[in-house]
């Protein structure tokens, strides 16, 4: 599958961009995708919710009546949670989320939702961004010359960069990452994404 180049004023440079088949026009794997998918927001919990059942919550440990002839039920601690202000039954406790998933369905899955976006025509392959300084301004014309505006859109650079990531920072729908930490929630969370040449070709050289 090939791809025109484009610049950033969102014509052709005259060359194109060979998309690899073992990448992009794989016969995709919902089920990968969507472990993956779930893996990756399991990661970003924190787990720190916490209630105080019986044993936490304050209170005295004595008997608080007799055990028999009072005509109503037997009660131990004002801590058990039939009384008002005793603990939580079954309240949620602290506790990771993560899971373990196989690397090589982690790569299925980002192979399939790669194709995914290839199946339906979302792919843009640029040449390498180049930009002098942080302008969100100057990013907003980069997108509205890929007729991009409005659409949530994923940018992967070759590399770290710091001056296009801050001039996309402030925009809600544009996300840009590194070839080498692009994940599959971030393709399949996004409308549009926009490869770098030399965000391909880590791609392709990762896949391999």
């Amino acid at each position: 599958m090939e791809l025109p180049i484009l610049n950033k004023e969102g014509k052709e440079i005259g060359k194109n961009a060979t998309l690899s088949d073992a990448v992009f026009a794989i016969e995709p794997n919902d089920h990968a995708i969507y472990l993956d998918v779930k893996q990756y927001l399991a990661n970003q919990r924190q787990g720190t919710h916490a209630s105080k059942h019986r044993g936490i919550v304050s209170g005295s440990t004595r008997k608080i009546k007799r055990q028999k002839g009072t005509g109503g039920a037997r009660a131990g601690s004002i801590k058990s949670p039939v009384f008002v202000g005793g603990g939580r039954v079954f309240g949620p406790e602290p506790r990771d989320y993560s899971f373990k998933l196989n690397r090589k369905v982690k790569q299925l899955a980002r192979k399939s939702a790669l194709s995914h976006k290839a199946k339906a025509e979302a792919i843009t392959v640029m040449e390498n961004l180049v930009m002098d300084a942080p302008k969100t301004k100057e990013f907003i014309a980069l997108l509205n010359n890929l007729n991009l505006s409005g659409k949530k859109v994923l940018v992967v650079t070759g590399e770290q960069n710091d001056i296009v990531y801050r001039s996309a920072r402030n925009l809600p729908k544009t996300k840009v990452l590194p070839a080498n930490q692009l994940h599959t929630y971030h393709i399949m969370n996004s409308d549009v994404i926009v490869l770098a040449e030399g965000a391909l070709e880590v791609i392709q050289a990762e896949a391999n």
